[in-house]
């Protein structure tokens, strides 16, 4: 197991303390503050998260919806399957992963399809462990890592047959700028996919708790801001993409067991453990302990609970029917 943010330092509570400046708007963390240094609050917040989300989900950073009897795991699987085949993705595509995380979706991809995918993430510590991951996979000759900032891709125009992403274009400054930079290194004719993070029709600006929810989920999960799925339509065709296809896959599972029912802590599972009440008392109690004797750094118990507030407005944000992590759409480069 490799090590956090949390681990390689004796106390990170200025990174936490750096981190949610961003979001206390009562001392200049506003939404533009963020988007223009996005570059340090990204990767910072994943310096810090990175491991915690490993341990709870898995190398794929990602929801899915899910039929009742489906394991968990089963659900990612597919989920990236559904995007591959609607990519048309097959052998000798050059493919990039925008935002490929630790890799776990490139490496179902490229399974899955066969195809060269090249994974591009602003993250130094989660290059390092994608690299030794697809090594241990026997993937490093189908997966490529690039560390560098996705508004600014170090690639030749049209030197790309497809692109995707797996909810990591939230965290784009300026979604209209980001889309046209996958469209300069496209081939023309190539295709885009992405499931994307999205405020639905149902999201109401004039609502205090809605407006609270959004903004539990930025702070929780590294965000800017969060555009509505008009606006995602609106940027991608002003890149301009020609939409081929979208919808929201949040409702495409079972209602029983909804993309967020891992984080209610109902669930039988080991991240429905740590997030029922017993648990979280039982993990904040345990952290507390291991700052107290040196074996945690101080502030680990402050990034286990922003990322529990995150997880608590997901999953009211996903009860309320106003917030969706995968609003999936196909974009074309014309020809």
């Amino acid at each position: 197991m490799g090590t956090t943010a949390t681990e390689r330092s004796d106390d990170v509570r200025d990174d936490v303390a750096q981190y949610r400046g961003f979001h206390d708007e009562g001392d200049g963390g506003d939404v533009e503050t963020r988007k223009t240094d996005y570059t340090t609050m990204v990767s910072g917040f994943y310096d810090l998260v990175t491991d915690f989300y490993e341990r709870g989900w898995g190398k794929s950073f990602h929801f899915a919806p899910r039929f009742e009897g489906e394991p968990f795991h089963a659900s990612i699987a597919r989920h990236q399957h559904f995007l591959a085949s609607r990519l048309g993705l097959r052998p000798g595509m050059r493919v990039l992963d925008v935002g490929c995380g630790v890799g776990g979706p490139m490496r179902g991809v490229a399974r899955f399809s066969g195809a060269q995918v090249i994974g591009v993430n602003i993250n130094a510590y989660q290059v390092s462990k994608a690299r030794r991951y697809n090594v241990e996979a026997g993937l490093a000759e189908k997966c490529e890592l690039i560390e560098a900032d996705f508004m600014e891709l170090p690639l030749e125009d049209g030197s790309i047959d497809a692109i995707y992403g797996f909810e990591a274009t939230c965290h784009a400054p300026d979604k209209t700028a980001l889309f046209r930079e996958l469209e300069r290194v496209l081939k023309p004719g190539g295709r885009f996919a992405a499931y994307e993070w999205c405020l639905t029709s149902a999201f109401d600006v004039e609502d205090v708790e809605h407006l609270r929810i959004k903004k539990g989920i930025e702070e929780g999960d590294g965000l800017p801001d969060i555009w509505t799925i008009d606006a995602t339509r609106a940027c991608l065709t002003d890149a301009g993409f020609t939409l081929i296809e979208d919808e929201d896959r949040a409702s495409s599972g079972d209602a029983t067991t909804p993309w967020f029912l891992p984080l209610t802590g109902r669930e039988r599972s080991m991240t429905g453990l740590r997030r029922s009440p017993l648990g979280r008392r039982a993990v904040s109690a345990l952290i507390t302990v291991l700052e107290a004797v040196g074996k945690a750094p101080k502030g680990t118990k402050e990034v286990s609970q922003f990322l529990h507030d995150g997880a608590d407005a997901l999953v009211e944000g996903g009860e309320a029917g106003i917030f969706t992590p995968m609003f999936f759409f196909v974009g074309e480069k014309p020809a």
